[in-house]
């Protein structure tokens, strides 16, 4: 049925670009009774004329020249949605849909891009600056095919293929003339009393709760005050009320005016980085890019050693997995910021 009205729609732009039906059943290498009776089947499918005969030929009516305008943009995005999922079915794919954490696009994403350039020229990728919560969205939407994101990404993983890429430390961010701003290292527990600033859930799923849980970890629970719409919003909100917030240590790459960021003494306050994408055939520029990634973070030194790499035993397409050394999985799940 859909290949019927698809014949008939692209009948009917080619009588049109034609004039003349006669014209058009000659290029489309059919007779004219036949086509008659497309654009008469496509009429009653619209519920109304789209043609009409003059003395030099046929002209759209009202409803067809609306559909006529529009048409060609739907038959084009048809014609590429069913070429990219033919060629993902072959395990193919030259177009890369990536979504990415802009504050840690200079650090790990830059360097990966750099190296598929060279390694790949023919891969095409589409940058996409969208918060962890849009990037979950548009990955369960189908509408992007990478997501960089903290390990709010974790909750995708009975999902989506996920990699962590490495495991960061976290910083404490407070203005320039907090009293602790020029501390070489603090503890969680001398932030006790401090007004934290919280993070919209939509946005940064379980990163509030994250926080209160390494806070009660260091023997107090945290005051959450203002929220926060954006990164820069945060740097705002921290200088002009005087908040504090914990945030992965790769935002130290991005100094701010009147905004000091103090490494952490808790070796258990970390943040994961990961890579999480769609499951099924993983295509070939797709693992070119994961591997460009890992190596561009593997080229970065965090504060903690980096954990190695395993192959996942299950099928090629399966994500890796990450094999660390102490402390155990479970012992870090409870305290990391998300």
């Amino acid at each position: 049925m859909l290949g019927t009205v698809l014949a008939q729609l692209r009948a009917f732009l080619i009588a049109l670009e034609e004039g003349s039906l006669n014209r058009a059943a000659v290029r489309l290498r059919m007779s004219q009774s036949a086509l008659s009776r497309q654009m008469q089947a496509l009429e009653n499918e619209i519920g109304g004329a789209l043609l009409e005969r003059t003395a030099v030929g046929i002209r759209p009516t009202d409803a067809g020249y609306a559909l006529a305008k529009s048409l060609p943009r739907v038959l084009a995005d048809y014609d590429d949605a069913l070429e990219e999922a033919r060629r993902l079915a072959r395990g193919q794919r030259d177009l890369i849909r990536l979504g990415y954490l802009g504050s840690a696009a200079q650090t790990f994403l830059d360097p990966a891009l750099s190296a598929l350039r060279r390694t790949h020229p023919e891969v095409k990728v589409k940058l996409l600056d969208l918060s962890p919560g849009e990037q979950i969205v548009a990955l369960r939407k189908g509408e992007i095919d990478l997501a960089l994101i903290g390990q709010e990404g974790a909750l995708l993983s009975g999902e989506f293929y996920v990699r962590k890429l490495t495991t960061l430390p976290v910083v404490a961010v407070m203005s320039a003339d907090h009293p602790l701003a020029s501390s070489e290292r603090i503890s969680v527990r001398e932030l006790r009393g401090e007004r934290f600033i919280s993070s919209p859930e939509e946005d940064l799923p379980g990163r509030d709760r994250c926080i209160t849980q390494l806070c009660r970890r260091a023997g107090f629970r945290p005051k959450f005050v203002q929220k926060a719409a954006s990164v820069s919003n945060m740097f705002t909100l921290i200088g002009s009320e005087g908040a504090v917030t914990l945030v992965p240590a790769y935002l130290k790459s991005f100094p701010v005016a009147g905004v000091a960021m103090v490494p952490l003494s808790d070796t258990e306050a970390t943040w994961d980085f990961l890579v999480v994408w769609q499951r099924g055939r993983t295509a070939k520029s797709v693992r070119a890019l994961l591997e460009a990634l890992a190596a561009s973070v593997s080229s970065f030194e965090p504060l903690l050693d980096p954990p190695s790499l395993v192959e996942s035993e299950t099928a090629r397409d399966a994500p890796l997995r990450l094999r660390s050394a102490k402390p155990s999985e479970s012992q870090r799940s409870r305290s990391r910021f998300g």
